[in-house]
């Protein structure tokens, strides 16, 4: 199906470019989006005689996403999720959770503005970028933690991690000991002693 774009879309074009896409991300994504319209010749001319509306209301959305983009760049938000002693999280942190984490920080975001390349299943720091307008993105950090104290001492760059490895290492050296050659434990000593 051969449409014409309203506005920029990602990987495709930009505002009145005729594209030609398949007829269902035509029918389910772009025009009940109103992103594009068929390419039609009354399409056609209503796009012309509509160009400097949808420029003029592109440009201004353009304006509004960057005043919101300085604001919300380099900002850092603490979600709180519960893990494993090696930092795996029980599930996953989604778009949804990091919006929501956004909304509570003051700025309206929906979860689609919110793409992620690949699910975040640890605990620790993540760039996550957020699409304000198909033309300006911001980059934010997301801190996963299990405790607010921790998500302070992963702000701060310790890694809150490499202390548990620690402790289980003293132990289990600790425990190793018992099991060297040569060293038979007191038990097994009495009763060779017995015999």
């Amino acid at each position: 199906m051969h449409v014409i774009l309203l506005e920029r879309v990602e990987k495709l074009g930009q505002m009145g470019d005729e594209v030609k896409v398949r007829d269902g991300f035509a029918r389910n994504y772009l025009l009940p989006k109103k992103k594009a319209l068929r390419a039609t010749e009354s399409n056609r001319k209503y796009f012309d005689s509509q160009r400097a509306q949808l420029e003029a209301r592109n440009l201004e959305r353009k304006t509004e996403a960057q005043a919101v983009a300085e604001k919300l760049s380099g900002k850092s938000f603490v979600l709180l999720r519960a893990a494993g002693d090696r930092g795996q999280l029980y599930g996953s942190v989604s778009p949804r959770d990091i919006a929501e984490a956004i909304d509570a920080g003051g700025f309206s975001i929906a979860r689609t503005q919110v793409p992620l390349d690949k699910a975040i299943k640890t605990i620790g720091l993540f760039p996550v970028t957020v699409v304000l307008h198909p033309e300006v993105r911001v980059e934010v950090q997301i801190n996963v933690a299990r405790t607010e104290d921790e998500a302070e001492r992963q702000a701060r760059g310790e890694d809150v991690l490499a202390e548990v490895t620690e402790e289980e290492e003293e132990g289990a050296a600790g425990a190793e000991g018992i099991f060297e050659e040569g060293v038979v434990p007191a038990e097994e000593a009495s009763e060779a002693e017995r015999a």
